[in-house]
């Protein structure tokens, strides 16, 4: 099965300082038809102004992966850590038994756009946990590059959770094809660009959810940079 989520059919909220679209039910969006896909939960899609962010907060029993665009995300938390996450890096925090954090967008001039995404673990109770790498263009030009999973296979972020995520660039005859196990379900996330994903047309912040499907074919990208999610059913 085949299902097209279209970037204007999102949840929206905008504060101001935060701009995002909710994929899934989130805070004030609530819509019954889209909790979530398989175990992920939350893809916001979110845009902070300058000199702006959330202020330090809490979660627990969360996989929590940002996955910055443009700008720099301004990360701190109760496990001491202090980051900055560019474009091209993808950072993992497990909450587990409870960590607080802030993110903030400390440029003056420049907004900073990320996706925030939160994956349901498989175990609970774990001591919080951080990670962040980087993959570059090449990594990720022409293929679909893993980026995160439960055995930091090909040198992923480590997800507690039945997951893998993975990021590729396309453009032009450019194509790739995850096989997906038997039972699985997939969703594949369009971050900017145009592409057709098992036939379907999709651009900027479309989504195609899979259920039940052998693959995903992506091919004719034009400027395209896709998040593929294969996930628990």
């Amino acid at each position: 099965m085949l299902t097209v989520r279209r970037s204007q059919d999102r949840g929206h909220a905008n504060h101001g300082w935060l701009d995002s679209h909710h994929s899934f039910s989130f805070a004030n969006y609530y819509d019954p038809e889209h909790m979530g896909w398989g175990n992920l939960r939350v893809i916001n899609e979110d845009r902070i102004a300058p000199g702006t962010g959330f202020g330090t907060h809490g979660h627990r029993d969360m996989e929590i992966i940002s996955y910055v665009l443009e700008g720099n995300l301004a990360h701190k938390d109760s496990m001491g850590n202090v980051k900055g996450i560019p474009p091209g890096d993808v950072q993992r925090m497990s909450a587990g038994t409870g960590v607080m954090h802030s993110e903030f967008n400390h440029a003056p001039q420049q907004v900073t756009h990320f996706l925030q995404i939160w994956i349901e673990p498989n175990v609970t109770g774990i001591p919080p946990s951080y990670e962040q790498k980087t993959f570059t263009e090449a990594d990720k030009r022409g293929q679909l590059r893993l980026v995160a999973s439960p055995d930091s296979a090909q040198g992923s972020v480590k997800v507690h959770a039945d997951a893998r995520v993975y990021a590729g660039l396309f453009d032009a005859d450019e194509a790739a094809t995850l096989e997906l196990p038997a039972g699985r379900k997939a969703y594949v996330h369009m971050v900017r660009g145009e592409i057709e994903a098992n036939g379907k047309p999709l651009k900027a912040g479309d989504a195609l959810m899979l259920d039940q499907e052998p693959v995903v074919q992506l091919r004719q990208g034009r400027q395209a940079e896709v998040l593929v999610f294969d996930l628990a059913p």
